[in-house]
């Protein structure tokens, strides 16, 4: 990643007129002992399997893919992102083998079936809709913890 000083004037503009939310309650929920959660990803690297619809620039909506899919491409393309170490090993950004080598060793219960990617340049404002919509999905996969890896 770079520095904001060093991106593009494009990028920085963007960056730098985005507004931060606000929340009045910064703690959700009560969390679970470690052993007994059930953890599904979300990344905002704009990763999608093979074959599904690219994210567009600006892109509100979201992808899913499996806890075993692999075949895994990022279309969030920047020129101040470097993607080579993802493209080496997918646990860079999705750690989804980390995940299940903590299962085995009993760090944490279990790994959701299913995990979801956002546009990253996108503005989060605008991406309620999905997100309300993802935390539905994984409230009926029983998923009690999010690991949110932004890129």
């Amino acid at each position: 990643m770079t520095k904001i000083s060093e991106m593009p004037a494009v990028g920085r503009g963007f960056i730098s007129n985005l507004e931060l939310p606000t929340f009045d309650n910064l703690a959700w929920t009560t969390p679970v002992p470690p052993n007994q959660r059930r953890i599904s990803i979300v990344s905002t690297a704009a990763v999608s399997r093979r074959g599904d619809k690219p994210f567009s620039w600006l892109a509100k909506d979201y992808r899913t893919f499996h806890k075993h899919d692999r075949d895994l491409v990022m279309t969030h393309v920047a020129v101040e992102f470097d993607r080579s170490a993802w493209q080496q090993d997918l646990n860079v950004i999705i750690p989804l083998d980390r995940l299940d080598e903590m299962v085995t060793d009993g760090e944490i219960g279990s790994v959701a079936d299913m995990h979801f990617s956002f546009m990253g340049a996108a503005d989060p404002v605008t991406m309620e809709k999905s997100a309300r919509e993802v935390a539905g999905q994984m409230k009926q996969e029983g998923v009690n913890t999010v690991f949110l890896i932004p890129i």
